[in-house]
């Protein structure tokens, strides 16, 4: 079962190392690519403020974005921004969602992401970690997948795993940890099935496309190309 209210504490904690580690930067690292293509880490800020905004958008019931246009231009507008105004605007933006997410509601009932995809809006404080956790990372800045906490990585597995089931594009697929962890994903195409083998952590990586799967080993086939998120 989701619990929000623990998610919720989760998204606090992961905000506040994000903001003491984007702290420690000055302006001109802030100009540097991150990790994610063509965006800087200005760009990164910039998103995970505006998504901060947009989950509100969907807890109070209005589309997430205007539209992917507005989204986008929202980000390169702020991306430039000095590293005050970032902290600023992530610590803003960050309380205003926590404050949304406070409020008396039914977790059980059906809201509408970005794209119209659906989902619990129970789920909607993990979504928010996972932005905050993931994108920390491709800061680039010395929080690495291996830092994320166990029991996160976990849940991630479970839910990229769930994302990628049945995808027309991803040929059966059982992932193994050495301790036992298990995901089964894909189910489409007539290649497989394919067992994947490796720590929760690059499983992870190559799940949501971090990382190239090279610390990962593949029976049955050859690892299979996933789809972009």
């Amino acid at each position: 079962m989701i619990d929000h209210v623990h998610d919720l504490d989760a998204v606090r904690e992961a905000t506040e190392r994000l903001l003491s580690a984007t702290g420690k930067l000055d302006n001109a690292a802030l100009a540097e690519p991150s990790r994610l293509p063509g965006w800087s880490r200005g760009h990164v800020l910039a998103h995970l403020s505006r998504n901060a905004d947009a989950l509100v958008n969907v807890l109070q019931g209005r589309p997430m974005y205007a539209s992917s246009e507005t989204r986008d231009a929202d980000i390169d507008r702020d991306a430039p921004r000095l590293l005050a105004e970032q902290l600023a605007d992530l610590r803003v933006s960050g309380d205003g969602f926590l404050a949304a997410a406070a409020a008396p509601a039914d977790w059980s009932r059906t809201i509408t992401m970005r794209n119209g995809v659906t989902d619990s809006a129970s789920r909607v404080p993990f979504r928010r970690r996972v932005e905050v956790e993931l994108h920390h990372v491709d800061l680039g800045i010395g929080y690495e997948l291996e830092d994320l906490p166990e029991e996160f990585v976990i849940r991630e597995n479970d839910f990229l795993a769930e994302r990628f089931a049945g995808h027309p594009d991803v040929p059966p697929t059982t992932t193994v940890t050495p301790d036992g962890h298990l995901w089964t994903t894909g189910g489409g195409g007539d290649a497989g099935p394919v067992v994947v083998r490796g720590s929760a952590t690059d499983i992870l990586g190559w799940l949501c496309g971090r990382r190239d799967g090279s610390g990962l080993t593949a029976e049955g086939g050859p690892l299979p190309a996933l789809p972009p998120l």
